[in-house]
């Protein structure tokens, strides 16, 4: 209702969620479900925050997953649950990795269930490494021990740590508790260099450990064992899978479930302020002359970073860990040749494909990064999203063979990205692109496509990009430092939202994205959190 005069609208409802991005559209979904009346704001002019697909380059059809680009963490329960019509694919190979001792001539390719114990497609002794195929395997099976049955757990209340350790040893069978000491208590480094003695293998298994988090591999606070858990509980085999259409099919399944359910989506609506008792402003309209909404809600979720929501609620804001990649999206007229000519680019760029992520690279990188300088060569990882999912292209550009592939850059902190946006930008390419061309056999930049005005289609997401355009602070991709998925020892779980992992100082606002207990990744799994603490709480 409009009051006499003025330009402001006032409302009521049970839930307001601030942030369109999947988490808020699974907690939309899961509420309206239960009868609650939810309205939903989001900043930008459509929902999904980073799980979105754009036509990234003018006159190009292909729709490229922007930001987010595969799955891995979202529970088969939650599409269940909301009746949301996720498909997802799996890609035919586990990854290539291109030796940089002989330039790429060889490389490492591993095929998609070798990680689980079963190699049918290999080849550790092209690189020197035979008598580590077999420690590689192991290693992940025995992960298993404890990702198994700390899956289920993420869309339950939390357990305390030693609640956690005693399940995983209960259910995980012989050496569990083994496992759980040097995936959870010690610094991760050791059990891969146990595991293993060639410097390209062990390099290819830490990458998980450190990608979108800077760390060393024998660093104490052990953010690299958490980043490594995290990549291989999905589905509690750690598979990433591509997400058919883009990854913008997946937010756009919720978002429809959502409204399906009765929730209320409102774009193009900037929040200003929140307040403890459950008041929530926002504007819409012109700049010039916007319409200000404020709207009192029994709960509001925050399905932002928690500096952001600390500056919605004038505190202070929290320290954030900055984030420590780029990005790099290219459209390709044709995959490129590869050095290594016993492994097609169809195969190599059929998984992850790893550039210059050597273990002893990956230090050095760290080093130099941490000494303020972009490292070099920098160490990537493609994937190649059209190989194993053509349908995000038209079908002219399917016929021409072409290709899409998204490069990610690790350990380059928002720290090394404070220069002018376009120049930090330029750098970052040229040195995505000179860390790619050093395992091919010809440049990339001679079959990257033109768009509609003859400009090379080479789209680069800096640390600074994603803080300015997504309002991830400091760039980082989870919103800040990924917790364990179980509370410390000791610590409070005496209301919903704590032993859900979302609570806030204040009672009737909660987390709701990636910046809560269990978040990050496309998982939805901080919205589902959020929903159970406030159905539990009424």
């Amino acid at each position: 209702m409009a009051a006499p005069g003025s330009n402001e609208v006032s409302a009521a409802t049970d839930v307001v969620i601030v942030g369109g991005g999947h988490n808020g559209l699974v907690a939309a979904g899961y509420l309206a479900r239960a009868g609650l009346r939810v309205r939903l704001l989001e900043r930008l002019g459509e929902v999904g925050g980073a799980a979105v697909s754009a036509r990234a380059f003018d006159g190009v059809d292909a729709r490229l997953s922007r930001y987010s680009y595969l799955v891995s963490l979202l529970p088969a329960q939650i599409v269940e649950d909301l009746g949301a019509p996720v498909r997802l694919a799996r890609r035919r190979y586990a990854s290539y990795s291109p030796n940089p001792a002989d330039g790429g001539r060889t490389g490492l390719l591993i095929g998609s269930d070798c990680a689980t114990g079963q190699p049918p497609i290999s080849t550790f002794a092209a690189v020197g490494a035979a008598a580590d195929e077999s420690g590689f395997a192991e290693f992940y099976r025995r992960c298993r021990a404890v990702t198994e049955p700390l899956w289920p757990t993420l869309t339950e209340p939390l357990r305390s740590r030693e609640h956690a350790r005693r399940h995983v040893v209960q259910t995980g069978g012989p050496g569990a508790a083994a496992v759980w000491e040097w995936l959870i208590e010690r610094p991760i480094g050791l059990a891969i260099a146990d595991a293993v003695g060639s410097d390209l293998v062990r390099g290819v298994m830490a990458t998980d450990a450190v990608i979108g988090t800077f760390a060393r591999l024998d660093d104490p606070s052990l953010r690299q064992n958490v980043c490594l858990l995290y990549h291989l509980m999905g589905g509690g085999t750690g598979q990433w899978d591509v997400p058919v259409g883009g990854m913008g099919t997946v937010s756009g399944a919720l978002g429809a479930a959502a409204l399906r359910h009765g929730a209320e989506i409102i774009t193009d609506a900037e929040v200003s302020a929140v307040s403890p008792d459950g008041e929530v402003r926002y504007r819409q309209g012109p700049p010039a002359d916007p319409v200000e909404h404020r709207v009192r809600a029994r709960f509001v979720l925050a399905n932002v970073g928690p500096a952001v929501l600390a500056e919605l609620m004038g505190e202070p804001a929290p320290e954030v860990a900055e984030g420590a990649q780029v990005k790099v999206n290219l459209m390709l007229r044709r995959l490129p040749r590869l050095r290594d000519d016993t492994v097609t680019p169809e195969q190599a760029f059929g998984g992850t494909f790893h550039i210059n992520e050597m273990w002893s690279q990956l230090d050095g990188a760290y080093v130099s990064a941490a000494g303020g300088r972009i490292p070099a060569p920098l160490p990537c990882e493609i994937y190649c999203h059209s190989l194993t999912d053509p349908s995000i292209l038209s079908p002219e550009l399917r016929r021409a063979g072409a290709a899409t592939l998204t490069v990610f850059g690790l350990h380059v902190p928002h720290a090394l990205q404070q220069d002018h946006p376009d120049t930090i930008r330029d750098r970052l390419t040229d040195a995505v692109l000179t860390s790619l061309n050093s395992v091919l056999a010809e440049p990339v930049e001679n079959v990257l496509m033109t768009d509609a005005h003859g400009r090379a289609c080479v789209e680069t997401k800096t640390t600074l990009d994603l803080q300015n355009g997504l309002g991830m602070t400091s760039g980082n991709i989870f919103h800040g430092a990924l917790q364990w998925p179980f509370a410390d020892d000791g610590e409070l779980l005496d209301t919903p939202a704590r032993a859900w992992g979302v609570a806030t100082a204040h009672e009737r606002v909660l987390m709701c994205g990636s910046g809560s207990r269990r978040g990050g990744a496309v998982s939805g799994l901080g919205g589902h959190n959020a929903a159970m603490a406030v159905l539990a709480k009424l």
